[in-house]
């Protein structure tokens, strides 16, 4: 299924040229989009992001900063925004810069509106993958925060690889003790299958280190 953008979704520009911004501004408005416009970096960063979907149009050749710079340090700052670089000189070692740092596009002044539309359609599908992935995070971690102590230990060591059985025994508790634990913990976690719920526990990175998977002893 195509994605299809939200009509809520923001276009942020980062261009000092004025006429450039204007320009952009009226395009995407004309598209039904929500639309942020900055004349340097320093005053994106002090708006903070939009709370929906959202991407970054970002000009190369700005006045105080070179703009793979500032696109490198939204990457070490932790600002998730897809970036679509767009510049009026514009060449091979720039392009390869620009897209190894992450940013979804490089487009050349003159681009055609159907190349800038692709490039924000795949923008926006970005920026919504990231934040569904933010939120199912978000969502399993207030899970996991209603568990109990023994319920995250059991949980770590079924994502080990241990057998209930093995998990009895390391924890010096009994078989059936250890199987209400895992039970309560999955239901909790929502968990539908072990399978699952390995996975949740391996998304959450709360695996027992100490124990080498599938070379266990007893």
């Amino acid at each position: 299924m195509q994605f299809i953008p939200s009509k809520n979704a923001t276009i942020i520009i980062v261009d000092d040229d004025l006429d450039i911004r204007a320009s952009l501004d009226s395009l995407f408005r004309s598209w039904d989009f929500c639309v942020e416009t900055y004349s340097e970096p320093s005053e994106f960063l002090d708006t903070g992001l939009p709370s929906g979907d959202c991407c970054l149009i970002l000009d190369i050749h700005l006045k105080n900063i070179d703009g793979l710079e500032f696109q490198a340090s939204l990457e070490q700052s932790g600002i998730n925004i897809p970036v679509i670089i767009i510049t009026g000189h514009g060449d091979i070692p720039m392009a390869v810069r620009g897209m190894k740092a992450g940013a979804i596009d490089f487009l050349t002044k003159p681009f055609t509106d159907e190349a800038l539309l692709k490039a924000i359609n795949t923008a926006l599908k970005a920026s919504h993958d990231r934040r569904q992935i933010a939120q199912e995070r978000t969502d399993i971690e207030c899970r996991y925060e209603q568990l109990s102590a023994r319920e995250r230990e059991v949980m770590a060591l079924v994502a080990s690889g241990l057998m209930n059985k093995q998990i009895a025994a390391r924890l010096e508790l009994s078989l059936i003790t250890i199987k209400i634990h895992r039970a309560n913990a999955m239901k909790k976690m929502q968990a539908e299958s072990l399978a699952e719920f390995v996975r949740i526990a391996e998304f959450l990175g709360i695996r027992d280190e100490t124990i080498t998977r599938y070379h266990q002893n007893g």
